[in-house]
């Protein structure tokens, strides 16, 4: 299967290594200092010990005649606009839009044309040591990699997407409803990010309880707000947030917030991109008609 990854992220420079694992013809739209040292370098990642080099095509610019099976975006919320406008006039039928956000995806499909896009969130987090990547899964039980078609419906190209993550032993669910989905991620994470940017010691956050009761109760108030906006709460786990006591979850903030998971999947993503998360933040508590100021 032939990919393309648009965006050398983190996010994007991970499943092109593990995609290019599994065999897959896979290129890397890079741009800046990312495009440079990737083609200096070569795709370096951290494979447990040892240092691997994927084989992966790196490109700096896509033709419209470039044709790929999948174009998986996995930039930024704010550079999204920009790159779905440009691949509008490119050939290829599937967009999987790896981005957190709150848009409807009329919007999206309105800039590159409708029916391209497959709406999705990775499961994965981690960060780059100098110029080799150092980023793992997220385990299934806390967050699949997720997609779904914005119809619903299960089609030939989801059934091949879920082939395509199967081979690259990438953990996946698919939903129903990815708009309901995202906004009950970002009622969750948009707080955890929060309870970073509100102290001056963000690397030991789990430790301080006030914090972590002040974020434990913003969690289990945004998803009363959601359900009571007749969001419904998915994945099902998500109404545990909702139900367990604020005792419980502040304890168990803590232990994940001073875990190496949080590190590797909270703090440093939430430290790479405040500027994202507080967009998020603004947009996220403006759905709800609901303001929190940081």
């Amino acid at each position: 299967m032939k990919i393309l990854i648009y965006g050398a992220g983190v996010i994007g420079c991970l499943y092109a290594a593990l995609f290019a694992e599994a065999g897959e013809d896979v290129t890397v739209l890079a741009r800046g200092s990312r495009l440079e040292m990737l083609q200096n370098s070569g795709l370096k990642y951290k494979a447990g010990k040892k240092t691997k080099r994927a084989d992966v095509e790196i490109i700096g610019e896509l033709d419209r005649n470039d044709r790929y099976d999948f174009i998986f975006v996995t930039v930024r919320e704010h550079q999204l606009y920009d790159v779905l406008a440009k691949l509008r006039d490119n050939v290829s039928p599937s967009i999987v839009t790896m981005v957190n956000s709150l848009d409807t995806y009329d919007k999206w499909e309105r800039l590159c044309g409708r029916g391209r896009i497959i709406p999705a969130f990775p499961g994965a987090g981690g960060g780059f040591d100098g110029d080799v990547l150092n980023a793992a899964l997220t385990p299934r039980i806390i967050q699949p990699t997720t997609f779904g078609e914005i119809s619903g419906k299960k089609t030939r190209r989801t059934s091949e997407l879920a082939s395509l993550f199967r081979r690259a032993k990438i953990p996946y669910q698919i939903v129903k409803d990815m708009h309901a989905w995202q906004v009950c991620h970002l009622a969750m994470v948009v707080p955890i990010a929060d309870a970073y940017y509100e102290t001056p010691h963000p690397e030991k956050a789990g430790c301080d309880m006030k914090l972590m009761r002040k974020t434990a109760r913003r969690i289990k108030r945004n998803f009363g707000l959601l359900k009571r906006h007749g969001v419904r709460l998915t994945p099902t786990k998500m109404e545990l947030f909702r139900l367990l006591p604020t005792g419980l979850l502040t304890l168990g903030l803590s232990v994940t917030f001073k875990s190496r998971f949080g590190d590797k999947f909270m703090y440093r993503h939430s430290m790479k991109a405040p500027d994202e998360m507080r967009e998020l933040h603004r947009k996220f508590y403006s759905y709800l008609k609901y303001e929190v100021h940081l």
